[in-house]
This record gives C-alpha cells, structure tokens and sequence, in this order.
C-alpha cells in the first residue's frame, strides 16, 4: 500500500535551516507529482510546494518563495523541502502528499513537526 513517511523537523532558531524528507513507498513514485502542505493546530492546511514527476518544475507558495526549495530523487523514491532562513511563523506540522489525478492530495504522511523559536 502507499506509505508516505515525514522525517527531519525538529526545533531550530529563527534564521535557521531545516531539512525534510519524505520516503515514499507502495506506488510508482517517479511517475507521480508531489507535494509539501503544513498544518497550524488548531487553523486549517497551508500549501506549500508541488513538484512535478520529474522535477522539472516546481511551485511554491508566496509566503515561503525564495526561502524554502522542493526537491526529489526519484531513484531514492525520496521527497526534500529544504528550508532556509526559517522563521517563528513557520512553525507547523508539515506533510508531504501524492497528488492525485485531480490534481489534489491523495495520500498523506503522518507529518514532522518544525518548531522555529529562539
């Protein structure tokens, strides 16, 4: 079955990098866009990054453009987020997820918790 498994958050201080992964497994990875969504508790998801299945092209959203990058190795069946020049607000529960062929999620991690504070 597909396994989509978050690792890498942590607690990190403002300014700092991070580095996330997401293994993925039970499906064709390489054949698949992918993508990062975060979650505050208690407020509703936020995305963040799409990749296409080869990685030619990536998306990400205003609030982290220029300061967070997508990436994928597709014979490691592997998902990145590099994350740099973190700050408070970025602080969330990230997933990575399988876009579907309606172009919206359908299969999710567990998540890994990043926590920006000093």
């Amino acid at each position: 079955q597909v396994q989509l498994v978050e690792s890498g958050g942590g607690l990190v201080q403002p300014g700092g990098p991070l580095r996330l992964s997401c293994a993925a497994s039970g499906f064709t990875f390489a054949n698949s866009y992918m993508t990062w969504v975060r979650q505050v508790p208690g407020k509703g998801p936020e995305w963040v990054a799409i990749i296409s299945a080869s990685g030619a092209d990536t998306k990400h959203a205003d609030s982290v453009k220029g300061r967070f990058a997508i990436s994928r190795d597709n014979a490691k069946n592997t998902l990145h987020l590099q994350m740099n020049s973190l700050k408070p607000e970025d602080t969330a529960l990230y997933y990575c997820a399988r876009v579907g062929d309606d172009d919206l999620p359908d299969y999710w991690g567990k998540g890994t918790l990043v926590t920006v504070s000093s």
